[in-house]
């Protein structure tokens, strides 16, 4: 009988953190920027220069170590992690190895095998290398130190991990955390989050770890499931063939659908650290970490849980709503104004939802406000306006966000309520369409959604279409 082997995997999570300046400099984190533009001696590792803790990444390290439950030392500190590359302008990168800031999380994943708990060892803070920028055409290296000194958290999680499913489910979770939290925007494509991955497959059954190996380069998660299954397809074929897999990094090339061997995966000791002489241990009282706990936000996963008990909107909606904090804001901000979460969802779902898409925009750029959402709903509740002209308005407002109630009143966009414009509007219509106004004595109800179209055009979308049907009614009888 073939062997049935267990894949195990465990991701070390980079995460850029949105502090405006870097980790020990105030140096620029902005993405993009002419190349060694946003930096300066301490950054670039100049001779003499001194680094200086930023309190903001701090801040954020503690945030995101609370919302994935794992405790604090609160006593923490910097060490040294030498070693020599191009992209690493001090030849050492500050990290922190023996006191990280938080330790012993987890968070809780749901698959289609069901719910999960997947552990996070520790979560440490440390400071990004620069770029190496391969140029063909001179056949030669440069490097830009605009990202050297931007600050990182490594969120380390426990070989939990069996499948493909479950690691994208947790960089899912986590990457939905973070943004809640404002630590970072944890762009796979820009970088702001990256996943190394490791693993190994040993036989189904067995308690031994196989030996590992570890993943780089995954910026998609379509290049995560590949790269997972690329490599425990190869794992299992040498351990078939009888040979030994060896501990090594390796390289995803999303192209080719392949990855080759970087290098020989080193210890910890190999990097000789110690801790950094330049930087003072940082003390967490008590009372700072009540301060975080305080300031932080609800998560989605308690959100759902009060969307149940408090709107009544369909679980989908709920779902797809709180998968972004902006559109959750959003939500319940126009809700609390005009009472109205079904017509609050319905709005988003539909027409903002869509906007979005057709512009490639992130929810985060929405610009408009809960206060005129609230306030456009109410107009076409009130039939104020109607629902073509609500769809309009909300367009300009999506680009430019103005006051739809004031917007409709300079356009003339405003429902007409005069009874005998209307009714001499309609007499107009049956008399230039009298075969529409036959059918629809003989029985043909779709005649009478034509002359509703033609009387709204006559009156430019200005009427009510409730109060054209019913006048037609009336008339054609």
């Amino acid at each position: 009988m073939a062997k049935q082997y267990e894949t195990v995997i465990g991701l070390e999570v980079h995460v850029e953190l949105a502090a405006k300046t870097k980790i020990f400099c105030s140096c620029s984190t902005a993405f993009g920027g002419v190349p060694n533009t946003h930096t300066c001696p301490v950054c670039t590792g100049m001779p003499g220069s001194l680094p200086v803790l930023n309190k903001q990444v701090v801040e954020y390290a503690m945030a995101v170590g609370l919302a994935t439950n794992c405790s604090i030392h609160q006593y923490s500190k910097f060490d040294r992690k030498n070693y020599f590359y191009p992209d690493n302008p001090q030849n050492y990168q500050i990290s922190q190895l023996y006191l990280p800031i938080c330790y012993e999380g987890g968070v809780e994943i749901e698959t289609a095998a069901g719910k999960k708990t997947i552990g996070i060892h520790e979560i440490h803070m440390e400071e990004d290398a620069g770029k190496l920028i391969h140029d063909e055409w001179e056949d030669c290296t440069l490097v830009d130190y605009n990202r050297s000194g931007v600050p990182l958290i490594e969120i380390v999680s426990e070989p939990d991990m069996r499948s493909a499913e479950e690691v994208i489910a947790y960089l899912d979770k986590l990457g939905l955390i973070i943004r809640y939290l404002g630590a970072s925007d944890c762009k796979l494509q820009e970088g702001s989050m990256r996943a190394d991955v490791n693993l190994s497959v040993r036989e189904a059954g067995t308690e031994k770890l196989g030996t590992r190996t570890e993943m780089k380069n995954l910026n998609s998660f379509k290049a995560i499931t590949h790269a997972i299954e690329g490599e425990r397809i190869r794992q299992i074929e040498l351990l078939e063939e009888g040979k030994a897999v060896i501990q090594e990094t390796r390289r995803w090339d999303d192209n080719k659908e392949y990855s080759y061997a970087m290098r020989s995966k080193e210890d910890a000791q190999d990097y000789r650290y110690f801790p950094d002489p330049d930087l003072v241990p940082i003390i967490i009282s008590d009372e700072w970490i009540q301060q975080i706990r305080d300031r932080q936000p609800e998560l989605r996963t308690e959100k759902l849980v009060r969307y149940r008990k408090e709107f009544d909107i369909p679980e989908y909606d709920a779902q797809i709503i709180t998968e972004s904090k902006k559109l959750a804001d959003l939500f319940e901000e126009a809700t609390a104004i005009c009472k109205k979460p079904k017509k609050v969802s319905n709005w988003i779902m539909g027409e903002t939802l869509r906007l979005l898409k057709e512009r490639g925009m992130e929810p985060e750029e929405i610009k408009v406000s809960a206060g005129n959402l609230a306030k456009l709903i109410e107009l076409t509740e009130a039939g104020t306006i109607n629902g073509s002209v609500a769809k309009t308005v909300f367009e300009i407002m999506f680009q430019e966000n103005m006051d739809p109630e004031q917007y409709a009143e300079e356009k003339g966009l405003k429902t007409v309520h005069d009874e005998g414009a209307l009714r001499t509007t309609i007499e107009a219509v049956l008399a230039e369409n009298p075969q529409s106004a036959a059918d629809y004595k003989g029985g043909k109800e779709k005649a009478l959604g034509f002359l509703v179209g033609q009387t709204m055009k006559a009156m430019k979308g200005k009427a009510n279409p409730g109060a054209v049907n019913q006048m037609l009614k009336e008339l054609l009888q």
